[in-house]
């Protein structure tokens, strides 16, 4: 995390807000969403540019549309709130000599990103991999699970002042759950990481069972973590393996939703190089940690996240940023690689190259890093709208 990345980043986010018309009174997050409109616009000419031509492979005709939340219809969000459910009650694959507690499709998906955590957090493979997760999450809800939209997206810039104000959270039941029930007296939580970073959660809005919507106990239900240990003994059975079935949680935090306002997307758009990038991404008050830090529970767990179905709709929006800053530059961005193969390089590994294998466990086979840099080649098609 270099001191000379952030410059260069704040140096051409400068740049970047002067070239926004005015007519924000001057209100530096306005103007940053301003801004970002009108990348992502740019983002999505250079998308349709690319693909205009082709008759084969990712194609105009093919393309999936990933849609922010408030985008997607009343019906939309109820096909997709559906098929979640459904690989929430099917039977997994994920053998139990690998996650001992892993019993339904879903669990699946979860036991992966535990058995991956510590290389794809932090380092060279951070971004691609979860790209692809994002993708084999979204092809399994289409292809078992009879949804036929696209994964859609969770922009946390829209109400960095205020979650709870964002429809995804209102608890009806075409949203993905409300806050949790407000649970008084808790005390702050801890997540020392091995980096030697650690950060303090102390009690938000929340912190108990779902209130309302289609993920309450009675409807839904996790079954892996925690692994991280935010309190002293809080660990899951077999070290967070195990089987530890409860309702899910959360605690939708003012405090940390601050940390995606608009100013700091433009500050990780601004980036000059990937390595800005990662550092913007997750250097403490980055948009990454934030996104999973203001809903609480479950996702203070870097292993056992994904149990969260918000999860994916964080992850599509942390793919969405990457992809509208690889579109500002192409041809000096698609194949840019940056840092090693392991989180924080701990224990010390190989710096990744194009070539560098990334593993998805009973998910998928292995691919490599090359195959994973462009979201409208090999199996990736689609565009954020």
């Amino acid at each position: 995390m270099k001191f000379s990345h952030l410059l260069a980043g704040a140096f051409q986010l400068a740049a970047l807000v002067s070239a926004v018309p005015n007519n924000a009174g001057g209100n530096p997050e306005v103007v940053a969403a301003q801004k970002i409109k009108q990348l992502q616009k740019q983002y999505q000419q250079y998308i349709w540019q690319t693909i205009k031509g082709r008759t084969t492979g990712c194609t105009k005709n093919n393309i999936l549309k990933r849609k922010e939340w408030t985008a997607l219809s009343q019906s939309e969000r109820a096909s997709y709130i559906a098929a979640v459910h459904c690989l929430a009650n099917a039977t997994g694959t994920t053998p139990t000599s690998q996650v001992p507690g892993a019993r339904t499709r879903y669990d699946d998906f979860v036991g992966a990103h535990m058995l991956q955590t510590g290389f794809v957090h932090g380092s060279g493979l951070f971004l691609v991999f979860h790209r692809y997760f994002v993708h084999l999450y979204e092809r399994a809800l289409r292809d078992e699970c009879g949804y036929t939209g696209a994964q859609p997206y969770w922009d946390w810039s829209l109400h960095y002042d205020d979650p709870r104000r964002h429809p995804v959270f209102d608890g009806s039941p075409t949203s993905m759950g409300s806050n949790g029930i407000y649970v008084p007296n808790r005390p702050t939580l801890t997540l020392a990481l091995p980096n030697g970073i650690t950060y303090y959660f102390p009690p938000a809005t929340g912190g108990g069972c779902i209130e309302s919507g289609p993920f309450t106990a009675d409807k839904y239900e996790i079954h892996l973590g925690p692994v991280q240990e935010l309190v002293p003994g809080m660990v899951g059975p077999d070290g967070g393996f195990g089987y530890n079935p409860r309702c899910l949680t959360r605690d939708l935090s003012l405090v940390e939703a601050a940390h995606g306002r608009p100013t700091n997307v433009s500050a990780l758009l601004a980036c000059p190089d990937l390595a800005c990038v990662n550092v913007q991404f997750d250097v403490p008050g980055g948009v990454h940690n934030a996104g999973h830090f203001q809903l609480g529970g479950i996702e203070l767990d870097p292993f056992a996240s994904p149990s969260d179905p918000m999860f994916w709709l964080h992850h599509a929006q942390i793919d969405r940023l990457w992809s509208i800053w690889q579109a500002m530059d192409p041809q000096g961005r698609l194949n840019q690689v940056w840092g090693t193969g392991t989180a924080s390089n701990m224990p010390p590994s190989d710096p990744v190259t194009l070539d560098t294998p990334v593993n998805f466990g009973v998910l998928s086979p292995s691919l490599r890093i090359r195959d994973l840099v462009s979201s409208i080649d090999g199996d990736l098609c689609y565009i954020y709208e």
